[in-house]
């Protein structure tokens, strides 16, 4: 049966992330969680700081405009408007915030034209793979969305473990739109990676995997799949421990600079507190690691599972790219992604 996001859904992804960007930017590059809390008393930010965002909202909203502008949910068509969405993100002057290496590097290999398989980064697996997968989650197919959610992080980023994670954030969207109950979002998203472990999706991968240097597809995709069923492991772990208030997450799923880490932590930070949102945020700011694509992520979590209602209703006039954020969010409420 096709499940429909909400528009309050769709809204809460979007928004969320942008929300979740904008809070934890300011300690983004701050290691001392002592520091942050003091900086932002009495215990580490809680509002957006003037609202603006960095490249990882940009880069969501990227993907968000490609879905939306592919005339079919297909490989080829995908392809097309997701490179042209990130040649434009890489020449936008606003395109000044901290981007990452890895994804400059891919963006001008695309612009040249030619196979994007040899334009992608191949050994890389930074957390830019997946902290702008956001709106593929919206997809309802379930292989078309792990289709869509791999292709958007292999433009950039060759390694696998940087298209499970993708996969695997995506999936995480799709579930808590569907109903799943958070205690039970690990153990659903350790059952998919399982299922996932030797699916190679060559209609929308190709011939990625010789790029990389893999023996075979499958042992190239597995790969992805086992570093991401080790973190999901940990982060089990984690959920099934003690976890103090003033516990760092990044200390028992990692710091978020690299995908499956930004993934687990992000999701830690959304689990800990499922029914409350700002203090989601507010946990993936006081971090030593890579606190806005932790928090971007805890927001589109919480989004999907919690709605846009669910976050201070000033910050809606307080984010940047406001405007945008409302035009994609009403575009998808039209054009659903079966």
């Amino acid at each position: 049966m096709f499940t429909s996001p909400t528009p309050d859904q769709i809204g809460g992804v979007l928004f969320g992330s942008a929300y979740g960007d904008a809070l934890a930017a300011p300690t983004e590059f701050i290691h001392s969680l002592a520091y942050i809390r003091q900086s932002f008393a009495p215990n580490g930010p809680t509002d957006l700081h003037g609202g603006r965002v960095t490249d990882d909202t940009q880069m969501m909203l990227t993907v968000a405009r490609a879905l939306l502008d592919a005339p079919e949910l297909i490989p080829a068509a995908l392809e097309t408007t997701l490179r042209a969405e990130f040649t434009l993100w890489l020449h936008d002057p606003e395109n000044n915030r901290a981007p990452g290496h890895t994804c400059l590097t891919a963006c001008r290999n695309l612009q040249r034209g030619g196979a994007w398989q040899a334009a992608t980064v191949t050994r890389s697996k930074g957390c830019g793979a997946n902290m702008r997968v956001q709106p593929v989650g919206l997809i309802a197919d379930d292989a078309t969305r792990a289709g869509a959610a791999q292709l958007q992080a292999a433009l950039t980023h060759g390694h696998p473990t940087a298209l499970a994670a993708a996969d695997l954030t995506a999936q995480a969207i799709w579930l808590l739109i569907s109903g799943t109950a958070p205690p039970q979002l690990a153990q659903a998203l350790t059952a998919h990676a399982q299922a996932q472990r030797e699916v190679y999706r060559a209609d929308w991968l190709g011939d990625v995997w010789q790029y990389y240097g893999a023996s075979d597809p499958q042992h190239y995709i597995s790969e992805g799949w086992d570093e991401c069923l080790g973190v999901l492991g940990r982060l089990e772990a984690a959920l099934t421990s003690d976890i103090h208030d003033d516990a760092d997450p990044c200390d028992l799923t990692g710091e978020g600079w690299i995908a499956e880490e930004a993934f687990a932590t992000g999701l830690l930070c959304f689990l800990l507190t499922p029914t409350d949102p700002v203090e989601s945020l507010r946990r993936a700011a006081v971090t030593k690691g890579d606190s806005d694509s932790l928090a971007c992520l805890a927001g589109a979590f919480a989004g999907a599972y919690l709605g846009l209602g669910a976050f201070p209703a000033q910050w809606r006039g307080q984010i940047e790219y406001a405007e945008e954020l409302r035009r994609c969010s009403a575009a998808f409420e039209v054009k659903q992604l079966k």
